[in-house]
């Protein structure tokens, strides 16, 4: 277990699902994860879910954006990399190839939020910290435990990140002749970078996957079937990262669980 108070720039700080149903996510993750929730109404009159483990601040579950509806996507979880000055990271994105998709936007006084793509795709978030700096917890069970991103650029994207953060990178050789990639900032590694699965296409869309801590992976499974979800990718050890399940919540919002 890690109990967090801060992050570095370049880790990744906070994650949020946007969804079109928040009531029901919040049942089925709470069977899920078992979080306790407390609601924050908008000025639009909306409200999003504040998601807890004991007394600390994992996630956020929040309704979607106007766009997000009249398309009728699917829910959607987002990462977040710390950032000491979101202005400075967004006038940097297209000099490092990347594209500004969203802000900076001051959201009231809790911090500055910015989305932006790698070249490749796969929309990114980044947080800079006011009252808000992140998750108060990682690497436990409920709380997230690993991201990594799914590209069809994954050289391009790793090059991306390195120049915008400063990264380290480790590499390692797949069976496929590919390569994994993890960012790392003084010394420990904080997110993956590798192209889509041969073969994953139809069930792993480009974009981050987000992996959240379970102490039994088939009892998550179990759990999440339960209430209403979908086994995308059946429970399989893998090497170098422990056993792992693919799911998918009854509002289309994909994520993995991963035995810690």
């Amino acid at each position: 277990m890690t109990i967090r108070a801060g992050f570095t720039d370049g880790e990744i700080c906070w994650t949020d699902l946007q969804t079109s149903d928040v009531v029901a996510a919040k049942a089925f993750y709470a069977a899920v994860f078992g979080w306790r929730y407390e609601d924050v109404p908008t000025p639009g009159g909306r409200s999003y879910a504040q998601a807890f483990l004991g007394g600390d601040l994992v996630t956020v579950i929040a309704p979607q954006n106007p766009q997000q509806q009249a398309a009728a996507a699917p829910g959607q979880w987002n990462v977040y990399f710390a950032s000491s000055d979101a202005r400075e990271l967004a006038d940097g994105l297209v000099h490092a190839g990347g594209s500004l998709e969203f802000g900076p936007e001051p959201v009231g006084g809790t911090g500055v939020m910015v989305f932006f793509a790698p070249p490749g795709g796969g929309t990114t978030g980044a947080w800079q910290a006011g009252s808000h700096f992140g998750a108060g917890r990682s690497g436990e069970p409920g709380a997230l435990a690993w991201a990594e991103l799914l590209t069809p650029e994954p050289q391009s994207a790793v090059g991306f990140f390195q120049q915008l953060f400063g990264h380290d990178v480790t590499e390692y050789p797949q069976d496929d002749g590919g390569r994994y990639t993890t960012l790392m900032v003084d010394g420990a590694e904080v997110a993956g970078i590798a192209a889509v699965p041969a073969g994953a296409e139809g069930t792993l869309k480009p974009g981050w996957q987000v992996y959240f801590g379970v102490s039994s992976v088939a009892e998550a499974v179990a759990a999440a079937v339960a209430a209403g979800g979908t086994v995308l990718i059946e429970p399989d050890e893998v090497e170098e990262a422990g056993t792992i399940a693919t799911l998918e919540d009854p509002q289309g919002g994909v994520f993995s669980v991963l035995e810690v």
